[in-house]
Formats: structure tokens, sequence, C-alpha cells
């Protein structure tokens, strides 16, 4: 197991998020939930502008051995996608936190971290899988 990422919160759906200068939020897959669903070879992310909710599935990532929704941890608006993934959709094997970030959203409200995992939390989650 890598070591997570201090800067990031994430769920117990195996989702990270990281507040951008900018006031988006950038989410990708743990490298928990990549390593669980092996290599992947196909993407599919939502469009710029569509409103997501929290909870809600905004993107599907496929591997070899199954195919898992990923889900919005927060309400808001896709602001980015991360293009490169349609031809390389290994990057989130190979840099969950870096370059295979999968979507950027604008929230449209306070994001209630309450509902979110510290670094520390989520590792306890992964611990508590493990056992």
């Amino acid at each position: 197991m890598s070591e997570l990422p201090g800067d990031l919160l994430y769920t117990k759906d195996h989702e990270w998020l990281r507040r951008e200068d900018d006031g988006s939020v950038s989410i990708g897959v743990t490298d928990h939930a990549q390593a669980a669903l092996g290599d992947l070879v196909y993407v599919e992310l939502p469009e710029v502008g569509q409103d997501v909710t929290e909870g809600g599935d905004m993107a599907v990532v496929e591997s070899v051995k199954a195919a898992s929704d990923v889900y919005s941890p927060i309400d808001g608006t896709v602001a980015a996608v991360n293009d490169l993934l349609a031809d390389d959709p290994e990057m989130i094997n190979t840099e969950p936190y870096e370059a295979g970030w999968i979507v950027k959203i604008t929230p449209s409200g306070d994001i209630d971290e309450s509902a979110l995992l510290t670094p520390d939390a989520y590792q306890a989650l992964l611990d508590e899988e493990e056992a």
C-alpha cells in the first residue's frame, strides 16, 4: 500500500478530493481502488457543464476484470474532465493521485467535510476492510 497523500480528503467509496486554487475540486479514485480493479482499459467521462449530485454516479472506469461507477462526493458542475484518459486510462493505475485525476467539479455550495474522510480515517477504513 502506498502512502496516502495528506492534502486530500477521501470517501468510503474510494474516491479522493483535492481543493484547487481556483475553487474547483479535483476528483479521482484512490490507489486502493485502482489496485482492486486491475489494469484499466476504458474511462467513461461526464460532459463538461453536467450537473452532478453528491452520491450520484458521474463516471465509469472499466478494467479487464470489471466496470465500476465513480460517484460524485459533492454537488456541483463538471468544470473539466481529464481527456487524456480516453487514450491512456492506465494513468489511473500509474498515477492515481496526480495525472490520473478524472474530473474537476465546481461545487454548488459549501462542501460538507464531515461526510468525508481524512487520510488517517481512510487508512483506518482500509485496515478494517482488509481485516
